[in-house]
């Protein structure tokens, strides 16, 4: 393994891992503040039992993702010094500001936890809100400065210099709100689709039903929030790469020929060399239409662009192909969970209905992840997409690859803690927090 690849590698495992911890932390602490605020109306201790065991969640959660966030901001100046020397004066502003909403996010928690029959009872709830708050503008913020490096502005390249910065510039780029936007919705409709699965599994054993049935409905509404809506915000999303960055368009549809009234691919194995794709199925002058409103558009294909400049058209391809299978999946899910919740109550109750959300458990951070893959790997071999090669950001030290492997064991090692604590919080959740339990009220 060279030192690039061994650069880009520990760079996608560590996005790879922190990208889960992040969703997590913009959204769980919503279904936090949401069960809190049912408590505070309704004083049912059901929901003041939920409301605790999510927020013990969220603790760890945070705890993890503030490690490898950490180990992110120094990977970035440690693997790609050039990069840095030259961004970081321009699209700093955001990573300052994200470090802004951290520390406030840091302390609403420590409130929240801490503050049980301590604080006024809003503001002890409102607290756990400014988490969710400040945890969703932490992301939005580190998209922001992502999307600089899909669409850089806020300077002028003359000569290999960067001249007449303007952060604010940099920072509301052309890219930000798509991508935020559709990210802020995928978390939601991940997070929502992950707690919902998790709710239902324990229904299915007949555990606490009381407790989990009001757990997988607060959860459910999120879920469902975030996967009818993640079509429009790809939409949304898919027209700004079309404008942007046509050539990643192409890859992701591994569309070769330049055409009028292009076909949406459906599947389909690219070959780069011969530049066909097989077994795909195309829709006619669907492509055209989603990019421009008009059937009849012209698409570039990846003909038209120099190959040296050609992302790796394979894993775009299939991975734009994954988000939007598990995409799909979800928003039938949720479809049919409503048509049954306004017109077929009595499936609500039925074994079929929350199997379906408990095989769907993991289906929102597959699409999450395969997005950011079509995000990150379709810009290449751009780092700062038209100006600057990731090949001439990465770091000349030598070694990097014994980097790679020590960081890939650390987020290993990390992971297996989360899962361990999690486990042993979820397996306590129906003894700690079971309100037809007599022992319920003395262990609150």
């Amino acid at each position: 393994m060279n030192d690039f690849i061994a650069a880009r590698g520990q760079m996608a495992v560590s996005l790879a891992f922190h990208i889960i911890f992040s969703c997590v932390g913009m959204v769980m602490p919503f279904l936090m503040a949401f069960s809190h605020y049912k408590y505070l109306k309704t004083n049912n201790e059901i929901y003041k039992g939920l409301t605790k065991a999510w927020s013990k969640g969220v603790a760890i959660l945070f705890a993890t993702g503030a490690v490898s966030g950490t180990m992110l901001s120094f990977e970035l100046g440690l693997l790609f010094p050039k990069f840095m020397k030259h961004a970081g004066p321009i699209f700093g502003m955001p990573f300052s500001l994200e470090g802004t909403a951290f520390f406030i996010e840091a302390i609403a928690l420590g409130f929240f936890l801490y503050g049980w029959d301590k604080f006024n009872k809003w503001f002890h709830w409102f607290c756990g809100f400014l988490v969710g708050v400040s945890g969703l503008a932490s992301g939005i913020l580190v998209v922001a400065a992502n999307a600089w490096m899909n669409s850089p502005s806020g300077f002028d390249y003359v000569n290999g210099k960067y001249l007449n910065i303007d952060p604010i510039k940099a920072m509301f780029n052309e890219a930000w709100f798509s991508q935020s936007l559709h990210m802020s919705v995928a978390a939601f409709c991940a997070t929502g689709f992950a707690v919902a699965g998790l709710h239902a599994y324990f229904l299915l054993k007949g555990k606490n039903r009381e407790f989990h049935t009001k757990a997988f409905r607060i959860a459910v509404i999120f879920g469902i929030f975030g996967a009818i809506l993640a079509p429009i915000s790809g939409d949304v999303a898919a027209k700004s790469v079309a404008k942007r960055q046509p050539i990643k368009l192409a890859a992701m549809e591994a569309h070769f020929e330049t055409e009028k009234g292009a076909s949406f691919l459906i599947g389909g194995i690219p070959d780069e060399k011969a530049e066909t794709v097989k077994y795909g199925i195309k829709i006619p002058k669907l492509l055209s239409f989603l990019v421009d409103g008009n059937p009849n558009s012209e698409v570039k294909g990846l003909k038209d662009f120099p190959k040296e400049h050609w992302p790796p058209v394979a894993v775009t391809h299939f991975a734009f192909q994954i988000m939007i299978f598990f995409g799909t999946v979800m928003m039938g899910i949720s479809v049919l969970y409503l048509f049954a919740l306004f017109f077929k109550k009595n499936w609500l109750e039925k074994h079929w209905l929350l199997k379906l959300f408990v095989i769907a458990t993991p289906f929102g951070y597959i699409a999450l992840e395969a997005g950011w893959t079509v995000t990150e790997v379709g810009r290449q071999p751009w780092i700062i997409y038209g100006i600057m090669k990731t090949a001439e950001a990465v770091t000349p030290m030598p070694g990097i690859q014994y980097s790679f492997y020590l960081f890939t064991l650390i987020f290993i090692s990390l992971s297996l803690i989360i899962i361990f604590l999690l486990r042993r919080q979820i397996k306590m959740v129906p003894y700690l927090y079971d309100a037809t339990d007599p022992l319920f009220h003395s262990k609150k």
